[in-house]
């Protein structure tokens, strides 16, 4: 019997905006029947640019009804930019907490408003492309997945893992590579703390450096590009130019690359925003 709050008892036995908004302006799904959860999103805005109106429809257990219905609520009011800042931790934290083993359902719900979020912006469905090598072939989870959630979670073991994307928690036999994974992620957060202390200076070049190396080539693939525009402590900021301009999906480049190569080479408390 898992241990649940009063508030995720509450949000499972009273559910918060069941159903689906009309003619909504963003939708989403996430998850699959065959793997036990599935969820859609869907939102609306008003003419303030605000979620007005935030709708779910869930096929799962009490934690993905209960962090949906949260997830809802979180959203009414807010914009799309304030919106696509909640993370799954902020779920958990909305609803008190969750099963350890139940982690993956407010994943589920980062996801599905992320997806919804991409169709409002691009009025196209999130096809989320297989990146990496898939590891676990029951839950179709990649090691690009799983190295991801271990290092924004600080999951240190398999069961971790196995509680926030269900990987490892079918079959069983991609325990050994889920382990090599996280051992790897833990050797390389242990060899960036031990990085000897930059000064401003040396911290403005290696961003440079960095930023040269290891992004500019991968924004040039699609014709786009960024400018240096400003280094404050660890705040950096930069300027999107080429066709990274209109690009509908710069917001998550903006993170899940040019963050990503930052935090990896220079520090992990590196903050990148766009002017």
């Amino acid at each position: 019997m898992w241990e649940y709050t009063d508030k995720v008892t509450d949000h499972f036995k009273n559910p918060r905006n069941v159903g689906a908004v009309e003619n909504p302006d963003g939708e989403g799904t996430v998850g699959s029947l065959a793997c036990g959860d599935a969820l859609r999103l869907t939102f609306k805005l008003d003419a303030d640019k605000k979620i007005c109106e935030a709708r779910f429809q869930t096929f799962g257990c009490a934690s993905a009804i209960a962090s949906s219905s949260a997830l809802t609520e979180m959203l009414i009011g807010k914009t799309i930019e304030e919106a696509e800042t909640i993370t799954n931790n902020d779920i958990i934290a909305y609803l008190g907490a969750l099963p350890k083993q139940k982690v993956h359902c407010s994943v589920m719900g980062r996801e599905a408003l992320e997806a919804a979020i991409y169709n409002y912006r691009t009025g196209k469905t999130l096809d989320k492309k297989i990146d990496g090598e898939v590891i676990c072939h029951c839950f179709g989870a990649t090691d690009k997945e799983i190295e991801k959630l271990a290092r924004e979670q600080n999951l240190t073991t398999a069961e971790d893992i196995t509680n926030a994307c269900k990987a490892g928690g079918g079959c069983g036999q991609c325990i050994p590579e889920i382990e090599d994974i996280i051992n790897r992620v833990i050797g390389e957060q242990k060899k960036a703390e031990e990085r000897p202390k930059l000064t401003q200076l040396q911290k403005i070049r290696l961003i440079e450096e960095t930023i040269d190396r290891q992004v500019r080539p991968i924004l040039r693939r699609d014709n786009g590009d960024l400018e240096l525009h400003d280094v404050d402590g660890d705040r950096v900021y930069v300027k999107f130019v080429g066709a990274c301009v209109s690009c509908p999906v710069s917001s998550v480049t903006l993170k899940d690359v040019v963050e990503t190569q930052l935090r990896e080479a220079v520090s992990d408390d590196i903050v990148v925003e766009a002017i």
